[in-house]
């Protein structure tokens, strides 16, 4: 166990650290070495596995990531933009692999974590699954197929607790239309409309989003025009395809050059984009 990368688990007690953090306990490539928390949470102190009803793990939940960071070989993170910030600092100055599930991150943000991934490895996606990362191929091709008399609407579906919207996966999903008909999302993107808004506007990538129960995540992208409609859709029915991801980010990552990476470089799919 000792000879697998140590990976550690920021936001421990949320749903994705949890299920990351079940997920180690039962792989034969990687072992959990620190789980980390927000000063003030009632799990800090406390035995990771008790604290989540099992059996113990021997790995004690803590507020300081300095020390948990040091002693890694990589960082899981699903937290939220400023803690990712500091996190990829410090995972910056262990050398460690620092995988990026965070969403909701602005452009500036993003920016922020150019001096970190000049020291180590940073895998940044808004969804670590296969599944989705083929269907941001797939509309990036088809985007550049059809011309704007095909309007494009991506479509998102998420639980009642999610606080970020459009999701991280829709925007990857519209990033990927933008460049396939070769143009900057931040120029055709319409959301949230609401209200009289006028017809729509021809070229424009449009988003809406649901939130409702414990749906873990859906994502349709619509090519609507006159007579027919092409739909491309994903379904994820089950959390822990989003943390074998990012485990096998993790894994990938070590002994990569620094560097921004996503999931088309972990799963090979660089090439077919």
């Amino acid at each position: 166990m000792t000879q697998t990368p140590g990976i550690v688990i920021t936001g421990a007690s949320g749903r994705m650290g949890r299920m990351l953090i079940e997920l180690l306990a039962r792989s034969d490539q990687a072992h959990l070495v620190g789980a980390v928390e927000r000063a003030g949470h009632d799990w800090i102190g406390r035995d990771v596995g008790e604290a989540m009803g099992g059996a113990p793990t021997g790995v004690t939940v803590t507020d300081d990531p300095l020390e948990a960071i040091a002693k890694c070989q990589a960082v899981i993170d699903f937290t939220a933009p400023a803690a990712t910030l500091e996190f990829a600092a410090l995972a910056a100055q262990a050398r460690a692999v620092h995988v990026i599930g965070t969403t909701g991150m602005t452009d500036d943000q993003i920016a922020m974590l150019e001096p970190a991934a000049r020291h180590a490895v940073i895998v940044r996606a808004g969804n670590m699954s296969l599944g989705v990362n083929l269907l941001v191929l797939l509309t990036r091709r088809v985007a550049a197929a059809l011309d704007e008399d095909y309007d494009i609407e991506v479509i998102e579906a998420h639980h009642n607790q999610k606080v970020d919207a459009p999701s991280g996966t829709a925007l990857m999903l519209g990033e990927a239309a933008a460049d396939g008909r070769g143009v900057a999302l931040a120029d055709v993107r319409d959301s949230g409309r609401d209200g009289m808004t006028g017809a729509r506007t021809r070229g424009h990538i449009g988003f809406s989003a649901i939130r409702g129960g414990d749906i873990v995540g859906e994502h349709d992208v619509m090519f609507a025009a006159a007579g027919e409609r092409i739909v491309l859709r994903h379904v994820a029915s089950d959390r822990a395809v989003f943390g074998r991801g990012a485990i096998k980010a993790a894994l990938w990552g070590q002994g990569r050059r620094p560097g921004e990476y996503d999931m088309l470089d972990v799963l090979g799919l660089k090439d077919l984009a």
